[in-house]
């Protein structure tokens, strides 16, 4: 099975993806729309991408191609903690780290440490802490350094000068497993933590109330949503679609004729499907 995935490698999102699709062909992805792409012309038949950090909060691009491609759907949720290290090259001085790289979410998410104990270093932005791995690696005679994982360190030949060093402990991204025809449920070893039901709801018009009428279709009957996020549709200011997630199984008729109550508001809603949420290791 083909899996396409934001790569490059050793990417956070490879090393989901790693464990969610152990015997998966694993097509590594410049970049989000290039994920969604790949499903849509068949290059892959799953993708994984990333949706929320704990930290730095939702992947905007990842809703924003959810709505804007309505045949694919959710698979999965993947859960996992993000621990990043100062990798170096083992000839490196640490006493003498000039310029640090890496993703701009890993430099935000490790920005007290790296202030703390290298603030004379030039702190630089990398297209991914991958990439900024493979470049420390590429360039042992200087003294350069990069935030990235342990996988990234194995692969590249690095050390680990620091390890954890993200400024809060509780630090975790969720992925997604998206296809264009998704299984009823994703097989996998994986621990399960729960199921979600994934809905992307547009409202008829901007008027007072009208996000209160959509919540009240769920507060109601009692239905638990874990997330609502807004988004715009980039037509002008004031016009959003709202993605939310219900907890629990999405079978019985009170859940379907939430459906059918959303529909007579003329809400557009897009059901993106049922699933498990899966628990990664770092």
């Amino acid at each position: 099975m083909k899996i396409a995935f934001l790569g490059p490698h050793a990417s956070f999102t490879h090393l989901a993806a790693r464990q969610l699709f152990p015997d998966g062909e694993l097509l590594p992805q410049p970049t989000i729309p290039g994920c969604f792409l790949a499903l849509e012309n068949g290059t892959a038949e799953k993708a994984v991408v990333p949706l929320e950090n704990s930290i730095e909060g939702t992947v905007s691009m990842t809703l924003d191609y959810l709505y804007g491609t309505p045949e694919i759907r959710i698979e999965a949720e993947a859960v996992m903690p993000i621990a990043h290290h100062l990798l170096v090259h083992p000839d490196c001085h640490p006493d003498t780290i000039e310029k640090i790289y890496s993703h701009p979410q890993a430099l935000a998410q490790s920005f007290h440490f790296l202030d703390r104990h290298f603030k004379a270093a030039e702190k630089q932005e990398f297209s991914s802490t991958a990439a900024a791995a493979k470049y420390v690696s590429e360039h042992p005679g200087r003294n350069l350094a990069a935030v990235a994982n342990q996988f990234a360190a194995d692969l590249y030949g690095l050390k680990a000068l620091h390890r954890n060093i993200q400024d809060i402990e509780q630090n975790h991204t969720k992925f997604i497993i998206i296809s264009k025809t998704p299984a009823s449920c994703h097989t996998s070893v994986l621990p399960v933590s729960g199921r979600k039901s994934g809905l992307l709801i547009t409202l008829p018009e901007d008027h007072a109330g009208g996000l209160h009428q959509v919540l009240s279709v769920f507060a109601w009957r009692k239905m638990n949503l874990s997330k609502i996020e807004s988004r715009t549709l980039k037509t002008g200011l004031g016009n959003y679609f709202f993605f939310i997630t219900v907890t629990g199984d999405w079978n019985s008729p009170l859940h379907h004729h939430a459906l059918e109550e959303l529909d007579a508001l003329d809400a557009k809603v897009t059901f993106l499907g049922n699933y498990n949420e899966f628990i990664l290791e770092s």
